[in-house]
């Protein structure tokens, strides 16, 4: 599983000896499951989020829970699915909040390679699970792993912005130094709480003015273009 991403510019974190331990016992419990299941995202998917964005552009950070677990939309990249693909309602609701902050109509595509390729790591904390059963991978070491790595950036970098969406992802601010890093909390965009305090929150021109008033280049959340 490791074969993935070891060559690539994360290999500082992947070669730290607690998270080989790691990814190989996940390995083994999906070599499994995988001769009775079918996996999402595809194997070559699982690490997109990192081989997608390149450490040393990274700027932003949006935590997402497990992958979706329906055919054709899981696409390695948290909130995110294929170009063509029907746009699920927690990110229509990312992208209602991104047209009320910017005064933009909304996207056609929810595909969100463009902001992966600009430095905003869209990590979600579970990297796979059974088709049709949401969660159905949780606690088999995915949260040990990216747990992991939340510590490793926050002690890697300075001035990041995480994005911290409903409970789950707030109770990881606790690995995240808040003098080093930006760290942004509101409502999950899911339906059931979007209005609640995600629609409003003002987090995308929030990282923005971060972003600008350090000297660096800001993201572009409207454009899709997948070639930036």
């Amino acid at each position: 599983m490791n074969d993935i991403v070891i060559n690539d510019l994360w290999s500082d974190f992947f070669n730290l000896p607690e998270v080989s331990d790691i990814l190989m016992n996940i390995s083994r419990i999906i070599d499994v499951e995988s001769c009775s299941y079918t996996i999402y995202p595809p194997f070559d998917a699982r690490f997109r989020a990192l081989y997608e964005t390149n450490p040393q552009l990274l700027k932003v950070v949006i935590l997402g829970q497990d992958p979706y677990h329906g055919e054709n939309q899981a696409n390695g990249l948290a909130f995110s699915v294929p170009d063509g693909v029907r746009i699920p309602p927690s990110l229509r609701n990312i992208f209602k909040e991104i047209s009320r902050d910017f005064s933009v109509t909304m996207p056609d595509s929810g595909d969100l390679t463009s902001w992966a390729q600009q430095g905003v790591l869209l990590l979600n904390t579970i990297l796979t699970v059974r088709k049709g059963a949401a969660g159905s991978h949780r606690k088999i070491g995915w949260e040990l792993l990216t747990d992991r790595l939340i510590s490793y950036l926050s002690v890697r970098y300075h001035h990041l912005v995480f994005m911290l969406w409903g409970n789950d992802a707030q109770a990881k601010a606790e690995l995240i130094d808040c003098s080093r890093h930006l760290i942004l909390r509101s409502a999950h965009p899911s339906p059931l709480s979007a209005y609640r305090g995600f629609i409003g929150c003002g987090h995308f021109s929030t990282a923005n003015h971060f972003l600008e008033g350090l000297g660096y280049q800001t993201i572009d959340w409207v454009s899709f273009s997948k070639n930036i």
